[in-house]
């Protein structure tokens, strides 16, 4: 009424400003001419505008008297309503001060909701009030504040969410003669130190009235990634044998990675040397072993349990159903496989020598180097935690039903499988070295080994298992029913299957000759030929 006061007031300064401006042109109209008509004229307006004037300035005053007592109903109405609110206030306030005083709590009122510094909810009044509600938790390993309980009626507080890895608080109970219990407290996540939290219990009944819902418990930690742990490299495999006035024999293959711990393969063996005496035909030395196959990755871990949903608070002795429990918490996600170990390096092709070569065709050949050792499989990946049991439902009144059971929780995600290992090197072309005693000794180094093929990708992790569904509430003496049995949470889905692994780009250098015969003719050098590594196979999906 106040801000219309004004408004009025602002409307009658437009109208006398106006008014103002266009009274000398209406009062005073000069005649157009000299004769008594033109004169008539004139009087005849100006007389008209005087008489707009005079009524003009009355309806003035009678808007400023409007305004006024507008704004003095204004004053009024606040008066009257800040008079009538101060003695309720006042009675209110004496009623409640020996209340205060000797027990803690308002005979009418609510209770204060809580802080950080008092987390609990406060209680409402012994005779009408609800409770305050708990406070809700930021810090870790901390619980939920309890919400505050009703007096004679009224209904509790709702319990405060928890910090990580720490239980809801528990709903405040519902007034003793009526009124519904506070819903529990979602509980914390779980964390490296601290395990998922219990949801909080909610609050029970009185008389009459329900039980408060239990709240849902903590989500399950996640698994840890798998970690591959290299300790030493593969054993070698052993060197061909040498042969005089032949072909050496083919290195061993190097022994392979052990999963998980050596994770490279090893290398493969020097093929063996060819010595040639007194013959026209090229001897030719041992080709390299290939290398070993890299170790499987770490397999990923398994995600946590989820925690379990609180119980639902008891229906009211009289009437009233049980309140439901609180769903599980979702399990954890599983861990991600490690990546495969890379293969081992091919072996180095043999060293071929000739002496006392007496023809045009003799010589020696380098041995061809061993083909890289093919990457290891990546390591499965972890499987997704269980979810939470559901929390059980409340027992309901004489005449009420139990609450119903809470859900299980959902099972966590598998982890995701590593990725292949890159496949290994391959070995270097073996030395050539020409007779030393004549013969023409055309000498060849031998050819580089191929790069290993990557390594498949792990299997992605399975899924958790839903949590078990909480047991529901009966009804007091048999009269009141059974509350309706929860659902099994959710099998998670299992994890991608990881990438399979890079094929080696790094190929064996070529042999190298070493000595030309200095007899006819002089021997030439061939250089190895540097070979691609297969690309390695994608890994087969979770």
């Amino acid at each position: 009424m106040s801000a219309a006061a004004g408004d009025l007031a602002k409307i009658a300064d437009s109208i006398n400003t106006t008014r103002a401006a266009v009274a000398s042109h209406t009062t005073g109209i000069m005649a157009a001419a000299a004769d008594e008509v033109s004169t008539a004229v004139a009087k005849l307006f100006s007389a008209h505008g005087l008489q707009y004037q005079s009524l003009s300035t009355q309806a003035t005053a009678f808007h400023d008297r409007f305004v006024q007592a507008v704004a003095a109903g204004a004053g009024s109405y606040a008066g009257a309503e800040a008079a009538a609110a101060s003695p309720l206030q006042s009675v209110l306030d004496a009623i409640n001060s020996p209340f205060l005083a000797g027990t803690g709590r308002p005979l009418i009122g609510n209770g204060a909701n809580g802080t950080a510094a008092n987390p609990n909810g406060g209680d409402g009044g012994l005779l009408l009030g609800n409770g305050g509600t708990g406070y809700t938790q930021t810090t870790a390993g901390v619980a939920g504040g309890r919400g505050g309980n009703a007096g004679l009626l009224g209904n509790g507080g709702a319990g405060g969410g928890a910090g990580a890895g720490a239980n809801g608080g528990s709903g405040g109970a519902g007034g003793m003669l009526y009124g519904s219990g506070g819903t529990g407290g979602a509980g914390g996540a779980a964390t490296l130190l601290l395990g998922p939290g219990v949801g909080g219990a909610g609050g029970d009944a009185g008389l009459w009235g329900r039980g408060g819902a239990g709240g849902p418990g903590g989500a399950g930690l996640a698994g840890v990634a798998g970690t591959n742990t290299t300790t030493s490299q593969a054993a070698g495999g052993g060197n061909g044998t040498s042969a005089s006035n032949a072909p050496g024999g083919a290195g061993n293959p190097g022994a392979n990675g052990a999963a998980g711990t050596n994770q490279v393969g090893g290398t493969g063996g020097v093929g063996g040397s060819s010595n040639y005496i007194d013959d026209d035909s090229t001897a030719t030395a041992g080709d390299g072993g290939a290398g070993g196959v890299g170790g499987t990755g770490a397999a990923g871990g398994a995600g946590g349990v989820g925690g379990a949903g609180g119980g639902g608070g008891a229906g009211g002795l009289l009437f009233g159903d049980g309140g439901a429990g609180g769903v599980g918490g979702v399990g954890g996600a599983g861990g991600a496989g490690a990546v495969g170990g890379a293969g081992g390096l091919g072996g180095t092709g043999g060293k071929g020598t000739a002496f006392n070569g007496a023809g045009i065709a003799s010589g020696a050949e380098g041995g061809n180097g061993g083909s890289g050792g093919t990457g290891g499989v990546g390591g499965v990946g972890g499987t997704g935690g269980d979810g939470g049991v559901g929390g059980a439902g409340g027992r309901g009144g004489l005449f009420g039903s139990g609450g119903a059971a809470g859900n299980g929780g959902a099972g966590g995600a598998g982890g995701q499988g590593g990725g292949g290992g890159v496949g290994g090197a391959g070995g270097a072309g073996g030395n050539a070295t020409a007779g030393v005693i004549g013969g023409t000794a055309h000498a060849f180094a031998g050819h580089g080994g191929n790069g290993g093929n990557g390594g498949n990708g792990g299997d992605g992790g399975n899924g958790g298992v839903g949590g078990a569904a909480g047991t529901p509430g009966a009804g007091l003496f048999g009269l009141g029913f059974s509350g309706s049995s929860g659902i099994t949470g959710p099998v998670g889905t299992g994890g991608a299957g990881g990438g399979g692994g890079t094929g080696s780009t790094a190929v064996g250098g070529p042999g190298t000759f070493q000595n030309n015969g200095f007899d006819e003719f002089e021997g030439g050098v061939r250089q190895g030929s540097p070979s691609v590594g297969v690309s390695g196979s994608p890994g087969n999906p979770g």
